[in-house]
């Protein structure tokens, strides 16, 4: 299950974002992107970031995560089109050779803080 390690990583990283200069933080909100080819299974991440985040500044915090879909652009035609399935030629000009332009993100996006 990487999604502990995924968890431990964003709380790292929001962690250190917080600014110095805010008396006792409190972190409501982590807002997410996970693109559907980062291999993230939702509720387990939010299970292990519920669990790493106890007794931390993020206890608490709501995990939001927002869905991206996998986009390609054919290199051929330039045409760009979502991917449903495993079929990956170009619905334009039926060539092979495409490049993928989203769907593996994994990023933070936001941390909302009380104010």
């Amino acid at each position: 299950m990487h999604e502990m390690g995924v968890a431990q990583q964003m709380i790292n990283i929001a962690l250190a974002s917080i600014p110095a200069d805010i008396v006792n933080p409190r972190v409501e909100r982590l807002n997410l992107k996970v693109g559907k080819l980062a291999a993230v299974v939702e509720d387990s991440l939010k299970f292990c970031f519920e669990i790493i985040a106890k007794d931390s500044l993020l206890e608490g915090a709501e995990l939001v995560i927002e869905h991206v879909p996998v986009k390609v652009r054919c290199k051929n035609c330039q045409a760009i089109w979502e991917v449903d399935g495993p079929v990956f030629s170009c619905q334009s000009c039926k060539d092979g050779m495409v490049e993928i332009i989203s769907g593996r993100e994994l990023e933070i996006v936001s941390i909302e803080i009380a104010e």
